[in-house]
């Protein structure tokens, strides 16, 4: 089968996308009198509660939520102790905590189009910007790597499953793989790969790309 050049818009550059999606966020010094009582009423302590647990006064505690003292290191072990948790997890800021309970539902057919010369991708959760991972469901229409530029690469992990069909999954340091209807790979994405169609149908694979 004869070479067929590559789309405007192939795997890693819908990756590459994904990434630059949104700026990076700019990293705040961390107050540990907020941390402290976010911990607390997290847990839906009040301040005599957590003192308690933390075997601490609750006039201590009070001023380290106020920044109007800084907790010896007993005091921190105290604290992470009653809060159950480490004490270098007192100091991580919550950054995840940020984006605790986003959604995304995309029904069926309505995901975000983007076509290549060997795959249909479906772009899935395409409105949720600054993503740790790339959904995407993907028609597998070439049949052969002849019509393949190469192979893909990209940074990240990558897990793959197949849907619909029979796959050949290539991967640049191991033997062709076939895979049929509810197998799974998950790989280096930074080593070349590249998925065919063998069966008389296109198949079809759910893809899930890291982006950290």
């Amino acid at each position: 089968m004869s070479k067929v050049a590559k789309s405007s818009i192939d795997g890693p550059s819908l990756i590459r996308i994904a990434r630059e999606s949104g700026a990076d966020a700019p990293v705040e010094p961390l107050n540990l009198g907020q941390r402290v009582r976010d911990l607390r009423k997290a847990r839906g302590w009040t301040l005599e509660q957590a003192a308690v647990q933390a075997g601490l006064a609750r006039s201590t505690l009070s001023k380290i939520e106020n920044g109007q003292m800084s907790p010896t290191y007993e005091a921190l072990k105290k604290l992470a102790e009653g809060l159950a948790i480490s004490v270098p997890q007192l100091f991580t800021p919550p950054s995840k905590a940020q984006v605790t309970g986003r959604r995304a539902v995309t029904r069926a057919g309505e995901g975000q189009a983007q076509a290549t010369t060997t795959y249909e991708h479906e772009l899935l959760a395409a409105q949720l910007t600054r993503k740790q991972m790339l959904p995407y469901r993907a028609r597998i229409r070439a049949r052969d790597m002849d019509e393949f530029d190469g192979w893909i690469r990209h940074d990240g992990e990558e897990f793959l499953y197949v849907l619909t069909g029979v796959i050949r999954l290539y991967t640049e340091f191991y033997e062709p793989v076939e895979m049929k209807r509810g197998d799974s790979a998950y790989y280096d994405a930074t080593m070349g790969h590249n998925v065919v169609s063998v069966s008389e149908e296109d198949a079809t694979v759910l893809w899930v790309t890291s982006l950290v």
